[in-house]
């Protein structure tokens, strides 16, 4: 027996604390530590990065100094001066593990998020309500970190410099060096005062590592045909609540959600099915399907599709793009979700694996 429901109906109201409540680590890295983490003996960049890490979080429990100048000046040790600690790195190479491990390891009032999360933090609150709501908090945790458009630069290089200068201590992932973010995306040169103070924030780390991109994309499972649909549902999700959506229609609702909710629409889903998957051919509403993405693959959500194939779900000049870093982690974790979904272990388990360390 399934109990269906569906996502397309679903318009959450989420207040603030609920909100900020959700800016924990997602279940997959919900247990993680240094300890578990695995440093590859040909990358010693990687035990540096663990290191650095921890001696990091040390140093967060130390009372917090205000203002740039005495984080950065001054005859302050190395560790005090930091305000914040950036990890750069392909994917693949475990930046989220040790980000979630470095969260964990700090007590006290501290978010964990990715890049967009803090972004549609921002649209839901408003600028000035998420800084006063951040800056009690000892450490901010910004995973992915991109700049995606000149709005973006501003509003985060803003976000960055007035939680330093509350002494919020601040660490972030990415696979592009702070003084590179928003190249293909937009002129960057344009607004390379604001991106500058996005670099200074930071002491970077660039950790080695094999770049799963390299392997190219996984390869999805063959889309189900609709007459099959319900039978594959009811044999594979026995006893769970499904969400199932036509896709299209899936797709226009999510332009009516804010995508900060997008993680409370899913509450109480085990698996999804999708119903006659096609091309998202327009920008913006590709962009927010790739936050729907991130959000199943916290969850660890199945996923079930007839239709297109899910590495069809983007545009060519889509994965070819400024944005191609996006699309390509969403079409391997949807991937990933499908293959769990259809027991493909052998191949699945490569990928959620090299995924799972972030």
């Amino acid at each position: 027996m399934v109990q269906v429901e569906q996502l397309s109906t679903r318009r959450p109201a989420v207040s603030v604390e609920e909100l900020l409540k959700g800016f924990v680590p997602s279940p997959r890295f919900g247990e993680v530590s240094f300890a578990t983490y695995r440093p590859d003996p040909s990358q010693p960049s990687q035990a540096q990065a663990v290191q650095m890490l921890q001696e990091f979080g040390d140093s967060v429990a130390q009372k917090p100094a205000t203002g740039l100048r005495k984080l950065f000046g001054g005859k302050a040790k190395k560790s005090d001066a930091r305000a914040g600690i950036y990890l750069d790195g392909g994917f693949g190479v475990g930046k989220t593990h040790l980000l979630s491990s470095l969260w964990h390891q700090v007590e006290g009032p501290k978010a964990i998020g990715t890049f967009v999360e803090y972004t549609n933090l921002v649209g839901a609150l408003s600028f000035r309500k998420t800084v006063e709501a951040l800056s009690h908090y000892k450490l901010v945790c910004i995973d992915e970190f991109e700049l995606d458009d000149p709005g973006d630069t501003v509003l985060m290089s803003r976000l960055m410099r007035e939680l330093a200068d509350a002494g919020v201590k601040l660490a972030a992932t990415s696979n592009t060096l702070p003084g590179s973010l928003g190249d293909g995306r937009f002129a960057a040169v344009d607004f390379q005062r604001e991106i500058q103070v996005l670099a200074d924030q930071f002491e970077i780390l660039h950790i080695d590592g094999e770049d799963f991109r390299h392997r190219g994309l996984p390869t999805p499972p063959a889309p189900i045909a609709n007459s099959d649909l319900d039978t594959t549902m009811r044999r594979e999700f026995a006893g769970k609540t499904v969400a199932v959506d036509d896709f299209g229609t899936l797709v226009d609702h999510l332009a009516g959600v804010h995508p900060s909710r997008y993680r409370q629409m899913l509450e109480g889903i085990d698996a999804v099915v999708w119903r006659n998957v096609h091309t998202i051919t327009e920008q913006s509403v590709a962009l927010r399907f790739v936050v729907l993405a991130d959000r199943l693959y916290d969850k660890d959500v199945p996923i079930l599709a007839s239709g297109a194939a899910l590495d069809a779900l983007f545009t060519p000049d889509m994965m070819t793009g400024g944005y191609q870093k996006k699309y390509f982690r969403a079409v391997s974790r949807l991937t990933a979700l499908a293959r769990e979904a259809q027991a493909e272990a052998p191949d699945a388990t490569a990928v959620s694996v090299g995924q799972t360390r972030g």
